[in-house]
């Protein structure tokens, strides 16, 4: 699977075959994660950082447009919807 990137990663950083194999099935989970399971996730992060929920939501809102496949434009409303129900 993926062997064309795999050979590529080794080609070009200082990893191993399953090394490269691993971070190239890390990269996929990462952009394969649903919106609202991303919304959740950083939620929790910045929350950890010590931001308040307002510069969080803002900051989400920036984020997502620029996911590998971007979900639909959600409003802050939306996003707090996803964290709180």
């Amino acid at each position: 699977m993926h062997d064309d990137l795999i050979d590529h990663l080794v080609r070009s950083a200082p990893l191993q075959r399953g090394e490269a194999a691993r971070v190239i099935q890390d990269v996929l989970a990462y952009f394969d994660e649903p919106a609202e399971e991303f919304v959740r996730r950083r939620h929790r992060e910045l929350r950890g950082q010590g931001l308040v929920n307002d510069e969080i939501f803002r900051r989400i809102a920036q984020e997502l447009p620029h996911r590998a496949v971007a979900p639909p434009e959600l409003s802050l409303r939306q996003l707090r919807r996803i964290v709180y129900g």
